[in-house]
């Protein structure tokens, strides 16, 4: 992979008590509550309103050992309509993996959520959706200091019956072809988020979202501007209910 330090991980640290409720409001977006924000914080979020429908979900696993893998121009490419996720698995070698400044112990976590392990130095996983009655919404403000302010949101439908549900939410960084020496699309999964929701215990009589927001670490070297953010919820048996990708408009950073 080109230039390894620009993918090195940034300790995490917790942010302080402000920032935390400011990138919380910032994620959140004046439309899901009702909100009125300031015009230049408004401009800032990216969210995954008027985005296409997303069928599907290509997950790529690479052990960090395999630098071959991230360089495969025959690697596997999603269906059409669908979105691609790529994780980077720690390695057995550590640090002196060459994809080790990528690796991320959220893939491992990944795995150990699907059953799986890894298969010769990559996995790929397709994942079909199965629609069900409602609405998700994924969003993000800018970066500061670090960190940038992420939600996920889930609205069913009034009378749906629906039980307990996981909701996951990746912080991307999407990478050409032709960069970072990969010759397909990327969206390198950076930092992630699991949620699990009951509605029927969640929901309040006035139906508003099943919400969480978190600020995400961002690893250092990442860039703002190929930053942004997926989300899916599935319901107990692991089903792919709705994905989302959040888009940012031409006035947005």
């Amino acid at each position: 992979m080109h230039d390894p330090d620009r993918l090195r991980p940034r300790p995490r640290q917790a942010p302080r008590v402000a920032l935390r409720c400011w990138l919380r409001l910032a994620a959140t977006g004046a439309t899901l509550y009702g909100l009125t924000l300031a015009p230049a914080l408004a401009q800032s979020l990216c969210a995954s309103d008027g985005q296409p429908p997303v069928r599907g979900l290509l997950e790529r696993f690479i052990d960090a050992q395999c630098e071959s893998c991230w360089a495969d121009p025959q690697s596997p490419l999603p269906d059409p309509g669908a979105l691609a996720g790529d994780w980077i698995v720690p390695s057995a070698r550590g640090e002196a993996a060459p994809l080790a400044v990528a690796a991320t112990q959220d893939a491992a976590w990944r795995l150990q959520a699907l059953g799986r392990s890894m298969v010769r130095d990559r996995l790929e996983l397709h994942m079909p959706v199965s629609p069900s009655a409602g609405q998700l919404r994924v969003a993000h403000g800018p970066v500061f200091n670090g960190y940038i302010g992420t939600s996920i949101a889930f609205s069913p439908d009034p009378g749906t019956a629906a039980g307990e549900l996981t909701a996951w939410l990746l912080l991307v960084e999407s990478i050409a072809p032709g960069t970072d020496g990969t010759p397909v699309q990327r969206n390198l999964v950076r930092n992630a988020l699991q949620v699990s929701w009951n509605p029927s215990v969640q929901r309040r009589a006035d139906f508003a979202p099943l919400h969480e927001s978190r600020p995400m670490a961002v690893a250092e070297g990442a860039r703002a501007s190929r930053l942004r953010v997926l989300g899916w919820v599935q319901d107990g048996h692991g089903h792919i209910l709705h994905i989302a990708q959040s888009g940012c408009s031409e006035s947005s950073p």
